[in-house]
């Protein structure tokens, strides 16, 4: 992504928060939509754990996994090859200049990205110049974040975390202004979908994983730095 504005890097402990994300609970809008032959573009893909689950999905299809820089790709790959799918590929990509063809994918799919660069309507123009006539252009960002009981240290790190993204010039939690950069990207309002859906982290082994995945990326990714 040229104009980068992601506010932690994709250090290990990044990618294994990233890793646990599927299509089962990470796009389960678009599952209904998804056909046996479809080629899907899946941008973003960090270590390729959705990609991967789309591509299990369209057996005589095919899916491209891409991100703005290598480092998370040979996990990827290697996480496709430990699984035994083949029917996809990773590699880098701009997603404001991406190197398709007008009318390439059935789908294009975005999950936590449009938030992390500077323009997010020029990033969904070029989504849709590369996706088919009648083809879907899928995008899932969050909204906000709650916890309860409340927790002071929370609040600070959701404080400091949005800080950062906005002083970057990001778009942090944008979820509820898709369909807005949507319209401006000159998609048509009558056909654009909304919806929403919820992460729950209730169990311990749930909030131990969250958390201490949370954790870990404030000490050992980039945004220690930048605080």
């Amino acid at each position: 992504m040229s104009n980068n504005v992601y506010s932690t890097d994709h250090s290990s402990s990044v990618l294994r928060t990233h890793t646990w994300r599927t299509a089962s609970n990470s796009a389960g809008y678009l599952l209904p939509y998804i056909k046996p032959s479809m080629k899907i573009l899946d941008i973003g893909c960090g270590p390729g754990s959705i990609t991967i689950d789309f591509a299990k999905r369209v057996p005589s299809g095919s899916v491209i996994g891409v991100e703005y820089v290598a480092d998370p790709l040979d996990g990827a790959r290697a996480l496709a090859e430990q699984e035994g799918v083949k029917n996809v590929t990773f590699q880098t990509a701009d997603i404001h200049s991406l190197p398709f063809d007008d009318n390439s994918f059935d789908i294009v799919h975005v999950h936590q990205v449009l938030q992390h660069i500077a323009d997010p309507i020029k990033a969904l123009t070029e989504m849709r110049r590369v996706a088919k006539q009648g083809g879907i252009v899928a995008a899932r960002e969050s909204q906000t974040l709650t916890w309860s009981p409340p927790s002071v240290g929370l609040d600070k790190w959701l404080d400091l975390t949005v800080r950062i993204a906005r002083e970057k010039g990001g778009n942090p939690h944008p979820g509820a202004r898709i369909h807005v950069w949507a319209r401006d990207a000159g998609f048509d309002m009558e056909r654009i979908q909304r919806s929403a859906s919820a992460w729950c982290f209730s169990s311990p082994e749930e909030r131990q994983y969250w958390g201490g995945s949370m954790g870990e990326r404030v000490k050992d990714s980039g945004l220690a730095k930048k605080a």
